[in-house]
């Protein structure tokens, strides 16, 4: 059998590009290394995800949403809660909406009526959510819609032709016509594959433990700066730390109680002792990044293409981000109506996101090291953080508002996140994406964008229907991801449509699908 794509990793990444795929009806095969997908690490404290607004907008839109908010975790911890976020809808709630190094911006100080394009939607909420859970979720939709999954079967190596790809992993060999790696920041096909990984080196090692003390008092709850490095104890015994040794002592030593107590006590300059270790793992603020993520018929998505520190909470997300924005192109690429370069614009359009990124969490860094300098900056960005312009542009950055691909259109909603508009009979648009297909939403119900219903296949889904507040949008164009392609304000025109569909659907004569 010949696999149309192969997919290294069966992380929340992977998983959820092997659903997208599936839209399509590909064959799909995820190999995954590990044989138990359980771990302490993908479960509380630490397996604690944030889910920002262009994830949460994807699970929607894909109707996996209300399983990742309200599903019960293993065990018998609490089901992940939503944490409420005025995005569209402009509540004046209080208390922290995110954070930039540490240093919180206020949701009473965010102005949300600068974000014209912005509508109420079950996908106004951040979530909270545990790894493992998220993990459960994507594979059992996975495993429904026909993903095969094999787990211990890591690849270990591969050959490429110009038409296929052959896959090692274990004692076998499994042809497919592409390969993705989402096989984490050590990725075996990044590294087969030459993609060159660039990037700067750490400058800290940081630790997440979990420990009992001997004496609880002495160590302070909060983040806390200190001439020789950073603490923070969000609960009692789970504490992060920043120790500035260049990153050296990650993945080089084991992380034994009597590491962690001499690393607790230098950088939070106490004699506070540990009296249990439970649990410990390390990480840096190594932040590198493919060149490209395309080399061929292999492709890299998530951690597999860029790496860099969990400060903010932007990896997970940036990983989704790659899936929702790979899946659909990659599948009409396999199915052969694929306008031309429809693939290469995945590295076009991701790579720039991520390297925002990889800035954002350098400069994070810059206000974290132990020096009187960087103390001079926390103090300044904690200013202008507290002011109603400085909370908005920071949650318009971590929430992922501000995200907008260059489409090369005009109007200002092209390249962004389409509103949920609420059409006339209640349906949401979020939900019309569900089966992975574009729109074309005609508000004017006007005979011209009618004329080109069916124009390219089952492709694009035509919509007449008005909206209950349409932003003063007279029609536009929704691709499967359900970024805007084309938007007008004002009598459509139907040479202009087409011209958008054409870029990123299909030709104006749609021909046969190839297998």
């Amino acid at each position: 059998m010949v696999y149309d794509v192969v997919i290294a990793g069966a992380g929340p990444v992977g998983l959820f590009l092997a659903c997208e795929l599936r839209l399509a009806k590909l064959s799909v095969l995820v190999l995954e290394q590990l044989e138990d997908p359980h771990s302490p690490l993908k479960r509380l404290p630490f397996g604690r995800r944030g889910l920002w607004g262009p994830s949460v907008e994807a699970f929607y839109r894909r109707g996996l949403l209300d399983q990742i908010a309200s599903q019960r975790s293993a065990g018998d911890r609490a089901p992940n809660q939503p944490v409420p976020g005025p995005i569209a809808s402009g509540a004046q709630l209080r208390g922290p909406g995110g954070h930039f190094a540490g240093i919180p911006f206020d949701y009473s100080n965010i102005d949300s009526s600068r974000w014209k394009y912005r509508l109420p939607s079950p996908a106004d909420n951040q979530l909270g959510s545990e790894t493992e859970h998220l993990e459960r979720v994507l594979a059992a939709r996975a495993l429904s819609v026909g993903v095969e999954i094999q787990r211990g079967q890591g690849v270990e190596g591969f050959e490429a032709s110009d038409d296929e790809v052959t896959v090692h992993a274990g004692k076998q060999r499994v042809r497919a016509r592409w390969l993705v790696g989402c096989d984490g920041g050590r990725s075996t096909v990044r590294k087969q594959a030459g993609f060159e990984f660039v990037g700067t080196e750490p400058e800290f090692t940081g630790y997440s433990v979990q420990v009992e003390l001997a004496d609880p008092e002495k160590l302070r709850p909060g983040r806390h700066y200190t001439p020789t490095g950073m603490y923070n104890q969000g609960q009692p015994g789970v504490i992060a730390m920043a120790d500035f040794d260049g990153g050296a002592f990650h993945r080089t030593q084991p992380v034994t109680l009597e590491h962690v107590q001499a690393v607790l006590r230098r950088v939070s300059c106490t004699d506070v002792t540990v009296k249990v270790l439970h649990v410990a793992t390390t990480w840096t603020d190594r932040a590198h990044q493919a060149t490209t993520y395309r080399k061929g018929r292999v492709l890299l998505a998530g951690d597999s293409a860029h790496i860099h520190s969990p400060l903010g909470g932007q990896g997970l997300n940036l990983g989704l981000g790659d899936a929702m924005n790979l899946g659909w192109k990659l599948a009409a690429t396999i199915r052969g109506d694929a306008p031309e370069g429809l693939l290469d614009s995945y590295t076009t359009e991701r790579h720039p996101v991520g390297a925002r990124i990889l800035d954002w969490s350098r400069a994070q860094v810059a206000l974290m090291r132990p020096n009187q300098a960087s103390r001079a900056l926390e103090a300044i960005l904690r200013d202008l953080i507290d002011t109603r312009d400085g909370a908005t542009y920071f949650a318009e950055r971590v929430w992922g508002v501000a995200l907008r691909y260059d489409l090369g259109g005009e109007h200002p909603l092209v390249g962004r996140s389409c509103p949920d508009f609420e059409l006339e009979d209640g349906t949401r648009v979020g939900t019309l994406l569900r089966d992975g297909k574009g729109l074309l939403l005609d508000f004017g119900r006007k005979a011209s964008l009618q004329a080109l219903n069916g124009h390219w296949g089952d492709q694009v889904r035509y919509v007449d229907s008005d909206a209950r507040n349409r932003l003063g949008l007279s029609a536009l164009l929704v691709r499967p991801d359900g970024f805007v392609a084309w938007a007008s304000d004002t009598t459509p025109n139907p040479e202009e449509v087409t011209r958008a569909a054409a870029r990123w659907f299909a030709s104006r004569e749609p021909h046969a699908i190839r297998r």
